[in-house]
């Protein structure tokens, strides 16, 4: 094992619903990955965009070389095929340290995914499938998920899908949270790479954001 390296997988929504939000969904990600590049240690940068398709803007790039995203990368289109994008993802970097050298696994590893809407549109995978992979990288390996979800109940999607409530959180999907999801992101992040338990307070902000705005909630 790798010490102070960290493996890092963004699964962000760009599906149709996200329209509105390109520059808030880029800006926020870029503040992110500028902070995580001031952090000690290594860490490998992965980012999976989907609507129907998934495409990979970043294969296990070193964070200091990751470029920022631009609207060329990140366009909003098509449906939500949230569970290819993650069944996709577990199998291609669980692949990569299955055959890695010992010495070259990364000592953590995390997936941070975002969506703001069911899934609709997955033929790959199935929730029952990606359940059994995620609780499997857990259990056996050590592996954190953390699951943002807007306009659905994202501790009941991330439940469905073997990620624990403390591991999930609802969010408005507008201006000011997906802001605040990528302030928040980056702390956690931050947290993983120096080997500090996240416990449940990493969510905190979001989740009073959510309770204090749930009036207003984007339908």
């Amino acid at each position: 094992m790798r010490k102070n390296l960290t493996e890092i997988v963004f699964i962000l929504d760009r599906s149709g619903s996200m329209s509105g939000l390109e520059a808030d969904t880029i800006g926020g990600f870029n503040s992110m990955i500028e902070k995580q590049k001031r952090e000690n240690g290594e860490a490998l940068i992965s980012t999976v965009l989907f609507d129907n398709v998934s495409e990979v803007i970043h294969d296990r790039v070193p964070v200091q070389k990751v470029e920022p995203m631009t609207d060329r990368d990140y366009s909003v289109r098509g449906c939500t095929a949230l569970l290819d994008a993650i069944g996709g993802a577990i199998h291609h970097i669980g692949n990569v340290h299955k055959y890695a050298r010992n010495e070259d696994v990364p000592e953590h590893t995390l997936f941070v995914i975002t969506t703001d809407g069911m899934e609709n549109a997955s033929r790959r995978y199935d929730s029952e499938k990606v359940k059994k992979m995620i609780e499997r990288q857990k259990e056996k390996y050590g592996w954190e998920f953390l699951f943002l979800g807007a306009n659905i109940d994202a501790v009941e999607t991330a439940r469905h899908f073997g990620i624990g409530a403390d591991r999930a959180v609802n969010y408005h999907s507008d201006h000011e949270g997906t802001q605040l999801n990528y302030e928040v992101l980056s702390e956690a992040v931050s947290a993983v790479r120096c080997s500090v338990p996240l416990g449940t307070n990493w969510k905190k902000r979001i989740d009073e954001d959510f309770n204090s705005r749930k009036d207003g909630r984007k339908q």
